[in-house]
């Protein structure tokens, strides 16, 4: 990395595509499209918001996973999460369900409701080789769990996993990649800054509102709008400022991996053989 003592600057700005998935439910794949495969280790992000139960009641009946951790985060509705081990649960707004697949998994996640809003993300964070054949095993936290750290000028950050600069830490510990994922609400001109690790790919996605990303010269060096993706290049912060009366916005930051990927669907592994293990040990019933 070139000048690790500096703020990260945008590289790389990314809408995404419309897509479906599951039985149907319409939603945004923002990190896992032809826009952006991956930035390592994040496999894929959807974005998924509609008031329209048509959208997404079908939900995503029973599938498996092998090889990688999902992240769904809640801001409006509520989704039911059922697996095979006979483990169930609702996340709600503002609630986390951070669920490690390991050796195998097959649950189901549909809406808890038939209608209104549902606003929600999942996000696809790759295992190591070493640990993509580990246990199964989840961590699930309601708001009222997430830390709330309030910053200067209005801004204000829940803290879903990683330590802030500030020592507010999230609930959400032990993961491998050792993350930090932050929502971020932001009043106009409010100044947001925090220390990213330089072994950590990182990126901003807009929620609502339009962010400014700042450069070493306190210069403006990218805006970022509403439904869109920054990807954060080297440096070892960021540094954002609120251009609207209100912005949101979730800055994402993991330790590259930087190993083989194969991927088939629902399964992420190191080699194509490994991925055709994984479908014969979910067809013979082993996971």
């Amino acid at each position: 990395m070139k000048n690790h003592e500096a703020n990260r600057q945008i590289t790389h700005v990314s809408k995404g595509i419309p897509a479906t998935d599951g039985a149907g439910v319409t939603l945004t794949r923002i990190i896992g499209s032809p826009e952006l495969d991956m930035l390592d280790p994040f496999l894929l992000l959807d974005s998924f918001a509609s008031d329209d139960p048509n959208d997404y009641i079908a939900g995503f009946p029973l599938h498996p996973h092998r090889g990688f951790e999902t992240v769904t985060y809640m801001l409006a509705g509520k989704m039911r999460h059922e697996d095979n081990t006979g483990r169930s649960g609702v996340i709600g707004p503002g609630g986390v369900q951070w669920m490690t697949a390991g050796r195998g998994i097959i649950h189901s996640e549909m809406p808890e409701q038939e209608e209104g809003l549902l606003h929600g993300f999942q996000l696809w964070v790759n295992l190591p080789a070493t640990e993509k054949m580990s246990e199964p095993h989840y961590r699930e936290y309601d708001a009222s769990e997430i830390p709330i750290e309030k910053r200067e000028a209005g801004a204000e950050v829940r803290v879903i996993t990683g330590t802030t600069e500030q020592g507010t830490k999230g609930p959400v510990t032990d993961v491998i990649t050792t993350p930090l994922y932050l929502d971020v609400r932001l009043m106009k001109s409010s100044r947001f800054t925090e220390t990213i690790p330089v072994t950590h790919n990182a990126f901003v996605y807009v929620v609502k509102g339009v962010v400014a990303v700042i450069g070493e010269q306190l210069e403006v060096e990218e805006k970022v709008s509403a439904g869109f993706l920054g990807v954060l290049g080297d440096g070892n912060r960021v540094e954002l400022v609120g251009l609207e009366d209100e912005t949101q916005l979730l800055l994402i930051a993991g330790c590259r991996l930087g190993e083989p990927v194969a991927r088939g669907g629902p399964f992420v592994m190191n080699t194509r053989a490994e991925l055709t293990q994984a479908v014969r040990d979910y067809q013979s019933g082993q996971f």
